[in-house]
């Protein structure tokens, strides 16, 4: 049950949070991106986001999985 309820709440959070307009780009990038349209503008903003994102989530994740060995530890003893 409590496993249900927490994976829930990360579906509704990333449905949540996608919903926003996020600009991702610093001045050399939204001046590369003014000159190439709003296309491929939009391509380049989503790949800088998605490259932002994965050191959040590989670190989320050792994380993770580091809290879950320390609790298995904790209720052996």
């Amino acid at each position: 049950m409590k496993k249900t309820s927490i994976l829930i709440l990360f579906i509704l959070s990333i449905l949540l949070v996608s919903q926003f307009t996020v600009e991702a780009q610093c001045s050399l990038c939204t001046k590369t991106a003014q000159q190439m349209g709003e296309k491929p503008a939009q391509g380049m903003n989503s790949g800088i986001l998605y490259l932002m994102m994965m050191p959040f989530v590989i670190v989320g994740f050792i994380g993770f999985r580091w809290w879950k060995y320390n609790k298995a530890i904790e209720e052996q003893s």
